[in-house]
């Protein structure tokens, strides 16, 4: 494909910019960043315009799971196993992703959607504190079976990972939401790692165009994250159930062919 214009650079990179910071905060930057994608450049294969998001995208999520590290830390024990199985899970996802229908997911995101955003908005006290689920060994099996099942999802797709990852570690494993945002986004570098083992060597990635993105993306992830330890639980939660809503409103719109 032709090298886009100067126009379409900078409109992936301000798309790119707000997708760093919305998936450092809570998770979900990729329902922002591929549609722009979509919209920026359409002559790209689907399998170009994956891989050139995962190039964008691992930028950010290296730079907001630093910035947790550094202020919240979160603890290793947990996010370190459940990291490596969910890089397994996208090395799997995305040789999936390679051979089927992109256009198949979208009613299966928006379902698992409305229930995410449905049982954060009726269980108002869900991750303003720690109340940990289960002990020991158990606890990391749980943690590692959300990230490999989530693993697949993301090499195959993506949008709304860290979204998903964050209800996940609030709803299932008992952690507070800015604790859950800290370990989803070690998970999401992963995922995006795992990924790209899979997409580099198939030259699949747009440099020019991941480059862009990718320094946007890493300026936003690094904003998203010091506001999101700067705020506190409660502001992540209010931007996680005002994004997973923007997101039903808006793949309930490209289903019933409101826009693309």
């Amino acid at each position: 494909m032709s090298d886009p214009a100067l126009t379409t650079l900078l409109f992936l990179g301000l798309a790119a910019f707000a997708a760093g910071w919305i998936d450092a905060v809570v998770g979900g930057g990729g329902l922002i960043q591929l549609p722009a994608l979509l919209v920026g450049l359409p002559g790209a294969s689907p399998a170009q315009l994956l891989a050139t998001n995962k190039f964008g995208s691992i930028f950010g999520t290296a730079t907001s799971s630093v910035t947790y590290y550094r202020r919240v830390h979160p603890d290793l024990r947990t996010a370190l196993p459940m990291a490596a199985v969910a890089y397994v899970g996208s090395i799997g996802g995305a040789v999936i992703g390679l051979h089927i229908p992109k256009s198949a997911f979208n009613p299966i995101i928006l379902v698992l959607l409305v229930l995410v955003g449905a049982y954060t908005i009726f269980k108002p006290d869900l991750g303003k504190e720690s109340i940990r689920r289960y002990d020991g060994a158990r606890h990391t099996v749980f943690a590692m079976l959300t990230g490999f099942v989530i693993g697949v999802y993301d090499g195959a797709l993506g949008p709304g990972t860290g979204s998903f990852l964050v209800f996940a570690l609030v709803g299932l494993l008992g952690y507070n939401f800015l604790e859950a945002s800290a370990k989803a986004k070690i998970t999401n570098f992963a995922t995006n790692l795992g990924a790209l083992t899979v997409f580099l060597p198939m030259g699949l990635v747009l440099f020019k165009v991941g480059f862009v993105i990718a320094i946007a993306n890493l300026v936003g992830g690094y904003v998203g994250a010091r506001t999101a330890v700067a705020k506190g639980s409660g502001f992540v939660r209010a931007v996680f159930v005002l994004i997973v809503s923007a997101f039903i409103v808006k793949i309930t719109g490209s289903l019933l062919g409101f826009w693309a």
